[in-house]
């Protein structure tokens, strides 16, 4: 079984279920796909408004920022809302997949806990080669290799697979056929992981 989570570093609902989606697979026995995508080509593609929490009326802007909050005491992880907001990731991403499914988790985890815990540019060079490095990867090596056709390619790509498969925004969970869009969809998971099947697909 596997199970795949779709994401874009810029988003805090996915971190959150990147938090959580590694015990969910080992409780299960599934294997883990890490599959980024760029949420803004997403978007875009879907006629969605680029920055949604921009957009939103101001209390249920409040109340989705509460609920970020929530979440984040619920679970037991650090969360901090980051000085610079919205955020490029295009490079992060590029990098990300640049490295085989079964080495990016490391990267993936320092990467989302740069940005929504300790308030890192995502968007600096310097930023993402330390963190690079800091899980023994080859950091400067990596970054460069995010300017090539290849990994413009591989981001592209994978965007437009993510949208091809139904996905309307992150994080959104895919087992089997099934999509689970958003961290709070966490149990719907575990149940298809389990063996369930929707009534309604």
């Amino acid at each position: 079984m596997k199970l795949e989570i779709f994401f874009d570093y810029a988003s805090p609902f996915a971190y959150l279920g990147a938090t959580q989606v590694e015990a969910v697979a080992a409780r299960h026995g599934a294997e883990l796909a890490w599959c980024p995508i760029l949420l803004g080509g997403l978007f875009k593609a879907l006629g969605t408004p680029n920055v949604p929490l921009a957009v939103m009326p101001e209390a249920k802007r409040a109340q989705v920022l509460k609920d970020l909050d929530r979440w984040a005491e619920h679970w037991g992880v650090a969360f901090a809302w980051p000085s610079r907001f919205p955020m490029n990731t295009v490079a992060a991403l590029r990098m990300t997949l640049l490295l085989p499914n079964e080495a990016r988790g490391p990267l993936v985890r320092a990467l989302f806990r740069a940005y929504w815990v300790e308030d890192g540019d995502l968007a600096d060079p310097a930023t993402l080669c330390a963190v690079a490095d800091s899980v023994g990867l080859d950091g400067a090596a990596l970054h460069a290799e995010t300017h090539t056709p290849r990994a413009r390619e591989l981001l592209f790509a994978a965007t437009r697979a993510a949208e091809e498969a139904g996905v309307c925004g992150v994080p959104c969970f895919r087992v089997g056929r099934l999509l689970f869009w958003g961290q709070d969809r966490l149990a719907f998971v575990e149940r298809a992981l389990g063996g369930w099947v929707p009534a309604r697909g």
